[in-house]
């Protein structure tokens, strides 16, 4: 029985210890679960119903694209980009122009579009990096620029565009193995290989801390954990696969959020963001080259946004001179929800995405509830201004301690 308690109780203690170093990811994960289950019932079920949920997510992707990129302008030193919005909306114009008006392969407009995208996020870049203007300066410029020549392209127009921004936003992959309606079984099968692999990966991860001697959550810790996770996987692929499917737009963010995970993860290049973040005069005495550094997140960030402009164009199936309105100032608050710190230094790319979904649960909850937009707006100033409340608060803690 001793042993049992010991066991038991170093368990315990390493569950508080994880706890305590995670404290912000943690509560920003509560904080979704809670409003899924508030909304849930305020709803009388129709927020998770599989329809809403596939509808959450072709309505949210845009602004989780540009979230990715903007966790790493924040991770800089509390650095912001207001120009994405106005970005999303010369990529989607820029686009239109060349596929619609000039004619030019609906593939080869989209890749110019992009290309116009990373050389907006570029030019930001210099200015912030090497002639030192500050962020907020050189985007807000941006933001006006870039509204300014999307608005010169479409003249006031709005401009259709081919069916292939269309599946890029809103389709879904193929039921190769189902049948007509019902049940979209590749969706299922899609669901298990990612578990299979996930499985495989956590196993391998393991079993390389215990080659070199790492400390480790328990065996039985291990199993719970590897268990929810696949459940989740297997759960919500099957929700998706009663609704339309898997859609294209999913497994584009899903393939981000890995390629960004990895980069802020496990590259020098992520560590000198966090390093120029916690610390620009120490990072670059240690002989980070900081300009570098800062010159590419922002040139990352008007590529991302020309992939939201993309999907944000497909999404209305149209080029329209008020596209992206607003887009930074949501992407800003899903970053600062989802855990990152307004001094920088301190954010994850999945914490990103759960803010984003958080904001998404808020809009669309909301909106079922049939609350005024007026009222949607104060109820997510307030939650921004908590989440920025809770970081302060938790940073002051940590000193005191």
């Amino acid at each position: 029985m001793n042993k049992i308690r010991d066991i038991l109780k170093r368990n315990m203690n390493k569950i508080k210890d994880i706890l305590k170093r995670n404290m912000r990811q943690y509560a920003m994960l509560i904080a979704f679960i809670f409003l899924m289950v508030m909304f849930q019932i305020l709803t009388d079920g129709i927020l998770l119903k599989p329809i809403n949920v596939s509808r959450l997510i072709l309505q949210n992707s845009y602004i989780l694209i540009l979230a990715i990129g903007m966790v790493l302008c924040i991770l800089t030193g509390g650095n912001i980009d207001l120009s994405v919005g106005s970005i999303v909306a010369l990529v989607s114009a820029s686009s239109a122009l060349l596929s619609v008006t000039l004619g030019l392969p609906v593939i080869l407009s989209i890749l110019l579009a992009l290309m116009l995208g990373l050389l907006a996020g570029m030019w930001q870049g210099f200015w912030i990096a090497y002639v030192k203007i500050p962020a907020f300066i050189v985007t807000l410029a941006g933001m006006l620029v870039f509204r300014g020549i999307n608005n010169l392209i479409l003249s006031g127009q709005t401009i259709l565009l081919p069916d292939l921004y269309v599946t890029i936003a809103s389709g879904v992959i193929p039921d190769f193995i189902g049948g007509e309606g019902g049940l979209h079984v590749t969706t299922v099968v899609v669901g298990i290989i990612c578990s299979i692999l996930y499985i495989v990966a956590e196993y391998g991860r393991r079993k390389n801390k215990m080659k070199y001697g790492f400390e480790m959550s328990s065996f039985p810790l291990f199993i719970g954990k590897v268990a929810a996770i696949v459940l989740v996987i297997n759960l919500f692929t099957y929700w998706l696969a009663l609704a339309d499917g898997l859609p294209y737009v999913l497994i584009l963010l899903a393939v981000l959020i890995m390629i960004y995970s990895f980069i802020t993860t496990k590259t020098t290049a992520g560590r000198h963001i966090y390093a120029l973040g916690g610390n620009a005069t120490a990072a670059a005495l240690s002989g980070i080259k900081t300009k570098q550094v800062l010159f590419w997140v922002y040139a990352n960030m008007g590529l991302l946004a020309a992939v939201a402009g993309i999907v944000f164009a497909g999404r209305l199936n149209s080029a329209a001179p008020t596209a992206g309105q607003g887009f930074e100032l949501d992407a800003i608050a899903a970053c600062f929800i989802g855990g990152a710190s307004a001094t920088g230094g301190v954010g994850t790319v999945i914490g990103a995405i759960i803010g984003g979904f958080i904001m998404g649960i808020l809009n669309n909850g909301m909106s079922i509830m049939g609350v005024s937009t007026f009222w949607q707006s104060i109820v997510k100033g307030m939650v921004l201004l908590l989440a920025v409340a809770f970081d302060v608060y938790s940073k002051s803690k940590s000193k005191t301690s």
